[in-house]
């Protein structure tokens, strides 16, 4: 009806041009476009004619707008309900993998996938589970967003290929000189759904070795036991030896000396451990009991046991020093000595002669030392030997002597 009534309302106004007035000459316009003479009308007739002109390519594509309004407002309405619903599914299942099931010791249908069974830190799966989901709902906006762009600039009429040949061009250019910063982010985000560390554990990446301050998806700051700052980037870790996770070990070599009783001795450690265990704060840190593993190693004055016990992850070490601790002063009040003494070398029986005789007296080891083995004998020794012969002087050469001195 529109259409009608605008074409009747042209129709009307228009008037049949005279055989008298030129017809303007038609300007080169687009493909699809009508012919418009953008020449300022100078008379009633030229006026007509340009305005029955526009109002019919408007009559002609304002249908084809509306259409290109609707479809854009409808995308960008759609991409915006979808990123909602996306984000809002992210949160809900990241929700679910860091709830803890119904068991203490089995975690839900998805909590395994957050779940770490050598750590049982709510909170550290709590920022896990953050990180993991701002990384997921980045993703998910990224790409919805940007598809949805694309399809708005093709509602525009714009064409697409020139941009996307350009667009992957510019990504493999990107991806051969960013390749490294491509393997960090990846190997970033691998390092926190798996939990192979967190703030605050003591690792060992193989290049440094220290506390976790920072964990990225790109670099990883580290602090070392002098103080430094390491900045670690995620793609050059090959290895890493967590002593923060689970639970540490703590191993004590106890000293003894080579005469004192091993039973008794055994009895003595057993009895401190316990001690220490039930103090405080080691009462906490201490999660099994002392076990003595035997003798580790046996020398000429002392013997070696080994004591072990299972702490608190990162806190074997302090446990071990006051195991020491304790164990020093044990063995002063029951006496037991950590090393034998050896008696001294008796004296060199040699250097006791000269001091008698005004000569020089040559000694041998054996008169040093009685119990030492006898020096294996010289072949220079025999002269009958090949070597002690070998030794003798070279004879001068005979003169030879004339004939005719021999003649009378």
């Amino acid at each position: 009806m529109i259409r009608s009534g605008a074409a009747g309302l042209l129709a009307d106004a228009s008037v049949t041009p005279s055989a008298s007035t030129p017809n303007p000459s038609p300007s080169p316009t687009a493909p699809g476009l009508p012919q418009l003479d953008l020449r300022i009308p100078t008379s009633a007739q030229e006026v007509s004619d340009t305005t029955r002109q526009a109002a019919s390519w408007f009559d002609s594509h304002w249908q084809e707008w509306l259409a290109s309004g609707v479809r854009i407002v409808f995308i960008v309405v759609l991409a915006l309900v979808l990123r909602a619903m996306v984000r809002k599914l992210i949160s809900q299942l990241i929700a679910r993998m860091v709830k803890p099931g119904e068991g203490e010791d089995e975690p839900g249908r998805l909590g395994g996938l957050l779940a770490n069974t050598g750590v049982v830190n709510p909170e550290r799966r709590q920022q896990r589970s953050e990180a993991i989901g701002s990384v997921l709902r980045s993703v998910a906006s990224f790409s919805i967003l940007g598809t949805a762009a694309l399809m708005v600039l093709s509602a525009l009429g714009v064409n697409l290929a020139p941009l996307l040949a350009s667009a992957g061009v510019a990504g493999v250019a990107i991806g051969f000189g960013a390749r490294n910063l491509v393997t960090d982010f990846l190997s970033g985000v691998f390092m926190i759904m798996e939990d192979q560390y967190g703030v605050g554990d003591e690792i060992d990446t193989g290049v440094a070795t220290g506390t976790v301050l920072e964990v990225g998806l790109r670099v990883t700051k580290l602090r070392g036991a002098g103080g430094e700052i390491w900045y670690i980037r995620n793609g050059e870790v090959k290895r890493i030896a967590n002593m923060s996770q689970g639970w540490s070990t703590a191993s004590v070599d106890v000293q003894v000396g080579y005469k004192e009783d091993l039973l008794r001795v055994e009895a003595l450690i057993q009895e401190t451990a316990e001690a220490l265990a039930k103090e405080a704060p080691f009462d906490e840190l201490v999660w099994a009991p002392f076990s003595i593993l035997g003798v580790e190693s046996v020398a000429v004055d002392s013997v070696v046991l080994r004591v072990e016990a299972r702490t608190a992850p990162g806190k074997s070490l302090s446990v071990a020093r006051a195991l020491r601790q304790r164990l020093k002063v044990a063995f002063d009040q029951a006496g037991i000595k950590v090393k034998e003494e050896v008696a001294p070398v008796a004296a060199d029986a040699g250097a006791a002669a000269g001091t008698a005789t005004a000569g020089v007296v040559l000694t041998t080891a054996s008169a040093a030392s009685p119990g030492a083995d006898p020096a294996p004998p010289s072949a220079l020794a025999d002269p009958n030997s090949p070597r002690y012969q070998a030794t003798a002087p070279i004879p001068a050469p005979v003169k030879p002597v004339d004939d005719a001195a021999k003649a009378p």
